[in-house]
């Protein structure tokens, strides 16, 4: 899981750099070979070191192809919308994958779980090459000292990235927001079942109707509110209220079926706040770093999804699982405070655009 994680997070880190250098069609299949690869020498059934390092590679390739896919519609029309589809059908695959794994190993070994994920991803790493566009449109980049614009580097590019107030910001928020998903996935089970006293399988079952709603939210949210003209800083607001409520919701529900409810609610609110927050980076920096700004969110996400986690099981060691719910409707809070920030850099840039 560490290696994994440190891959996605290099991936993330370098994807500005690789699709300046390769454009969007090339490195989105970089990304699927090395995918590919990993995941079929999994298969193959390697020692243990082995098996280790080759999440080196699928974490490298699943970060640059998550990275650029939302890179590449961030600078579409209609981007809030499209990266709502992608991050729906990322939830789709999550409520169908364990599914299909588990009838899988239900009938044959571990290895072919791997070996049907490799196969299955070789025609998409084709359609990628045969149908995405080479490069973006060009961007305007600054002149060197001679007057040709300056050589790109991995490192120039996440600097200037870095210094972007805004995407700071967005990235912080996504850390938050991954963490609160992720606990909310992780502990949803002991926190219904040790809380509210209810079954491992009503628990279960309670934890997938969370999955649900956060995907089915992505689907929903984003074409209610753009039939009802609101803005995507409008629409983000609302999801994040609403996932403060239910939040406090489960917090002091006296029975289980309620907060049940509320965890069901609360997934479909959190739902578009990922794709959404990624859609406004155009907005919060110059066209030459969106792709770098996206894989920084996306790099620095993992680590709200691996200490926020852990920080809700330590709070639930040391004080009880009821702590969970309180935890995480904090954790909204802070989001909401954080989205403000956002919002209020976005209107800066919009005036100074104006202005010019």
């Amino acid at each position: 899981f560490f290696t994994f994680s440190a891959a996605f997070f290099l991936a993330g880190a370098t994807t500005g750099w690789l699709m300046e250098r390769l454009g969007t069609r090339r490195a989105l299949v970089v990304g699927s070979v090395a995918y590919v690869a990993g995941v079929l020498a999994v298969a193959s059934r390697p020692s243990f070191a082995v098996l280790v390092a080759l999440q080196l590679l699928t974490g490298y390739g699943t970060g640059i192809v998550e990275s650029v896919l939302q890179a590449h519609l961030a600078g579409l029309p209609a981007q809030t919308a499209r990266l709502n589809l992608l991050h729906g059908f990322f939830g789709v695959g999550a409520l169908v994958g364990p599914l299909l794994a588990t009838w899988i190993l239900a009938r044959t070994e571990w290895t072919v779980v791997w070996l049907v994920l490799g196969l299955a991803s070789v025609p998409i790493a084709v359609a990628y090459a045969v149908t995405f566009p080479g490069r973006a449109a060009p961007r305007a980049v600054p002149d060197g000292p001679d007057g040709a614009a300056p050589a790109p580097t991995s490192g120039r590019l996440l600097g200037a990235t870095t210094r972007q107030a805004g995407v700071v910001l967005a990235a912080v928020f996504l850390t938050v927001y991954v963490g609160l998903e992720m606990s909310m996935g992780n502990w949803g089970v002991n926190y219904l079942v040790e809380h509210h006293g209810l079954s491992a399988g009503l628990a279960g079952g309670s934890v997938s109707g969370y999955w649900l709603g956060l995907t089915v939210g992505r689907f929903v949210i984003s074409t209610v509110a753009a039939r009802l003209g609101w803005t995507v800083a409008r629409m983000t607001a609302v999801c994040l209220v609403g996932i403060v409520a239910f939040g406090a919701v489960i917090s002091l529900s006296p029975v289980g079926a309620l907060a049940t409810v509320g965890f069901a609610l609360l997934g479909f609110f959190l739902g578009p706040l990922f794709p959404t927050a990624v859609a406004v980076v155009p907005e919060l920096t110059s066209p030459r770093l969106v792709p770098s700004a996206i894989g920084l969110m996306n790099a620095v996400s993992v680590i709200g999804g691996s200490a926020l986690p852990w920080l809700a099981g330590a709070l639930g060691d040391a004080a009880g699982i009821w702590t969970l719910a309180p935890y995480v409707t904090v954790l909204a809070a802070v989001q909401l405070l954080l989205w403000r920030g956002v919002v209020s850099r976005m209107r800066n840039r919009e005036l100074r655009a104006h202005a010019d």
